[in-house]
């Protein structure tokens, strides 16, 4: 006997004018962050239907260390993992693209109740969403289209909310955020989700240069097309007038911050417009489009303890590379 999916087909978005809403705020960064020195964009920017596809290839490269690390340790750990959390867990996952981690930790968990997968990304956050209604019947799945930057109103009711909530934010995606950043947004997803949430958090360490520079350089190009992408984006959704073949992708490793640094190096001296904006740009000067901060675990539990949280447990792999780590409100 089978039965038919929980998965709400029409999933939680914002209306059209919350979408032009967004649209003029991501215009806004934009002009802020092009007026900046240095000269930024914003991240979010990547992640259209074909950025997310290429990420999806950047995490199958070799070079590319932190996915099957990451996917290591759930799948070495997932039963210890499933003990801390318990039975009947509400999993909401921010900036969950392909959902690979995701089936990770359900097939760990004694009978998970309700996934809330949220993604800007609809087209893929909708075929996951539907695979994972297929593949556990007895999952509720609530997806939501949004950018889970700003507050968000989730799909979860005040019993649930009650309940607790486990946060799955894989990927070291928290190392994006700059540090005072990152704990806004732990804040952010404590009052999303209740004040008895957990984060089940991936937390990349440092590590030899060359590792580093190599994961966010791939020898295939794919990152650089990657972070190009931003410039696609920029040309067909925000009036820019980017020439895609005058800027080039590096990636370089800032020991001083602890972090890879995504740039996107101007080939010559040009002027971009932006909308109604002009932009005027160096021969060798940089947008920095990402930071991807490492962390050791002193640092991060710094980090937690300024957010409200503690580090009740963290596992790692054989070769200390990359940690998977439980906060619970401290």
């Amino acid at each position: 006997m089978t039965h038919a999916p929980r998965f709400d087909s029409s999933p939680q978005r914002s209306t059209a004018l919350d979408r032009r809403a967004a649209a003029a705020e991501t215009l806004a960064e934009i002009h802020a962050g092009l007026a900046s020195t240095p000269k930024r964009l914003p991240c979010k920017l990547f992640y259209d239907a074909a950025g997310s596809r290429l990420f999806e290839e950047i995490t199958a490269l070799p070079e590319y260390y932190p996915t099957r690390t990451e996917l290591g340790i759930l799948k070495a750990h997932g039963r210890e993992m499933a003990a801390r959390i318990g039975k009947h867990a509400l999993v909401v996952e921010f900036g969950s693209g392909a959902s690979r981690k995701t089936r990770a930790l359900l097939d760990a968990l004694e009978t998970p109740l309700v996934y809330v997968p949220i993604d800007i990304s609809s087209e893929m956050l909708l075929s996951s969403a539907r695979s994972l209604g297929l593949a556990y019947p007895g999952l509720d799945v609530r997806p939501v289209v949004g950018d889970y930057m700003h507050q968000l109103d989730l799909p979860l009711s005040a019993e649930e909310k009650r309940h607790g909530v486990t946060v799955f934010f894989p990927g070291s995606t928290i190392g994006n955020f700059e540090q005072d950043e990152a704990v806004l947004f732990l804040r952010r997803v404590r009052r999303a989700c209740g004040e008895a949430a957990r984060l089940l958090i991936g937390v990349d360490v440092p590590k030899a240069p060359e590792l580093l520079e190599a994961a966010y350089d791939d020898a295939a190009g794919v990152t650089a097309r990657f972070n190009g992408n931003v410039l696609r984006v920029i040309n067909r959704e925000f009036g820019g007038r980017f020439p895609l073949d005058a800027f080039r992708h590096r990636a370089v490793w800032n020991a001083d911050c602890s972090r890879i640094e995504m740039h996107l190096v101007s080939e010559r001296l040009q002027r971009i417009v932006v909308g109604q904006r002009f932009y005027t740009f160096d021969a060798g000067e940089p947008i920095v489009t990402e930071h991807c901060y490492k962390y050791r675990p002193e640092a991060f539990a710094q980090l937690a303890d300024s957010a409200g949280f503690e580090v009740a447990q963290s596992w790692l792999d054989e070769r200390r590379a990359f940690s998977v780590q439980l906060l619970v409100p401290a």
